[in-house]
């Protein structure tokens, strides 16, 4: 049973509970409290055409109380948006009005997005909260990568928030041939983040929209632009700047998909549930692990794991490049203690007859000729991006299971 399946419930038997003895003490005063007349032998007796007696401040404040918002991802995104009130100039609302159309009329679209944001969006909020950042901003990844993790551009970009290699470089995101810092979506979030404050207060005064727009085009380009603006006597904000057509939409599409979010049903739009807790928890390992040692040993699909840890290109991390590997929020404390302490003896207990060690000198053409299986099976079952490099000591499915 995860945390928030014990969570829901405790919560539910704790309503219950209070209703129950709330209603009680409810009907107690009602009763106290009934109009009464005197009958011929002088007995009091409580009027059946009398009005009903109004709720007492008690009664009415709890009830009142009681009508609780559903609380999941989306709702404490939608509370975290900075932008949403905030009137526009006409041709500016226009741009937005525009995206907002073109969203509106492919919802398909838009639920393939928010099923594929579904690991990511609970925790991306909380960072962007936590900064006092507009909740707006951790929609970014929906414009810039449609929320895919794998996300490549003719141009080199990569990852949710599309990293150029040089701007990545410059950020500290290690790039090697085992792991790209851009894929990996914790250590990209926070290099975005880190990024859109640091341009917005270097150059724009704390202008998130202007730092938005150098994100897009590049400081360079937004500043010649901002100056300009204000030779023309304008005040200089985003609305007002001459920037790139891609440039010229970045905000106005960001600024729609938040605006769907914020009312979906008023755009016919369902949203997936997604709980407010993040989707998985972090391990930090001092050593050197495959994704299917780490499946073996926490129980859970390797694909699962490499979902949450894009960045590991080989399917092993290194702690030369990265020590924090992502696992599913439900996983096991104790397996998670033994992985993180390199448990060599609980590694070793994890093989079985469906799994086979890789030894030096071996060759997916060669395990599966010994085991009488279809290389591309192989392949397929352990989610082998670089079927061509295997190390020894990783575990490898042989069942697909």
């Amino acid at each position: 049973m995860t945390y928030q399946t014990i969570r829901q419930r405790l919560l539910l038997s704790a309503v219950s509970t209070l209703m129950t003895g709330l209603m009680l003490a409810a009907a107690t005063s009602t009763q106290a409290s009934a109009p009464a007349y005197e009958t011929a032998n002088g007995s009091a007796s409580a009027s059946a055409n009398t009005t009903q007696p109004r709720p007492t401040p008690f009664q009415t404040n709890f009830w009142e109380a009681l009508t609780l918002e559903p609380q999941d991802a989306w709702t404490t995104l939608r509370k975290s948006f900075q932008w949403q009130d905030k009137i526009l100039p006409a041709d500016a609302q226009a741009r937005v009005d525009e995206w907002i159309e073109h969203y509106r009329s492919s919802p398909e679209n838009i639920a393939t997005i928010t099923e594929r944001a579904r690991p990511w969006l609970a925790w991306i909020t909380q960072q962007v909260s936590e900064r006092g950042l507009p909740g707006e901003v951790a929609l970014i990844p929906f414009v810039e990568s449609s929320f895919d993790t794998g996300a490549k551009s003719h141009r080199g970009a990569a990852g949710l928030w599309q990293f150029m290699p040089a701007t990545g470089d410059a950020l500290g995101l290690v790039r090697n041939g085992n792991y790209d810092g851009r894929l990996d979506v914790v250590t990209s979030t926070e290099a975005a983040l880190d990024y859109l404050e640091m341009q917005a207060d270097q150059w724009y005064e704390g202008d998130l929209m202007l730092s938005l727009a150098a994100y897009n085009a590049g400081a360079g380009t937004v500043n010649h632009a901002l100056r300009q603006a204000q030779r023309q006597g304008l005040h200089g904000d985003y609305w007002d700047l001459s920037l790139p057509y891609e440039t010229m939409q970045y905000v106005p599409k960001l600024k729609a998909i938040a605006t769907i979010i914020n009312d979906p049903e008023r755009y016919h739009v369902t949203l997936p549930e997604i709980h407010t807790e993040p989707a998985f928890a972090k391990v930090q390992l001092a050593h050197a692990v495959s994704l299917s040692e780490a499946s073996q040993m926490l129980q859970v699909r390797q694909s699962a794991l490499a979902e949450l840890n894009p960045g590991l290109l080989n399917g092993r991390i290194d702690p030369r490049s990265t020590q924090t590997l992502l696992v599913p929020e439900e996983v096991d404390s104790w397996a998670l203690a033994q992985l993180a302490q390199g448990n060599s003896q609980a590694i070793a207990q994890s093989d079985s007859a469906d799994t086979y060690r890789v030894e030096s000198g071996d060759s997916l053409s060669t395990i599966a000729a010994r085991y009488n299986i279809d290389q591309q099976d192989l392949i397929r079952w352990n989610a082998l991006d670089r079927p061509g490099y295997l190390q020894p000591g990783q575990l490898l499915s042989i069942s697909g299971r």
